[in-house]
């Protein structure tokens, strides 16, 4: 049973949110905020051998906000770095069931936050990309 606007998926991540909390001493850790609705969310990750051995997200804000955060660290948990950048917020909003218009910067910001912390990760060890 769909609940308003959010697939069951949305709702299921956002009632049961997977991989909530933070990592102490995380390889990779970032943090982006939405000024437009005030959302804001935290990724850690933890990078072994080039590959996301764990990750950890703490969001303030809507349901589509967290379920999206959740849903990417579901989906780059065990994949390799340069698998983890190949993801984006469409894939996000699909394997969620799809969002809602108006909360598909959710998504966005998900993959923003995603990308900041591999960035963070990568400018501690050494291998920027100078582009």
């Amino acid at each position: 049973m769909s609940q308003g606007p959010y697939s069951d998926t949305v709702m299921d991540h956002f009632e049961h949110p997977r991989n909530m909390g933070e990592i102490e001493e995380a390889d990779g850790m970032a943090q982006v905020g939405n000024p437009a609705c005030g959302d804001v969310t935290r990724i850690f990750l933890k990078i072994e051998n080039g590959r996301i051995v764990d990750v950890k997200f703490k969001t303030f804000g809507c349901a589509a906000a967290i379920a999206s955060s959740s849903m990417t660290t579901e989906l780059i948990k065990g994949k390799t770095i340069d698998e983890a950048l190949a993801l984006t917020n469409e894939v996000v909003a699909r394997e969620l069931g799809g969002l809602p218009e108006a909360k598909l910067h959710c998504s966005v910001m998900a993959e923003e936050a995603l990308r900041a912390a591999i960035e963070d990760y990568k400018r501690k060890h050494g291998q920027q990309d100078n582009t």
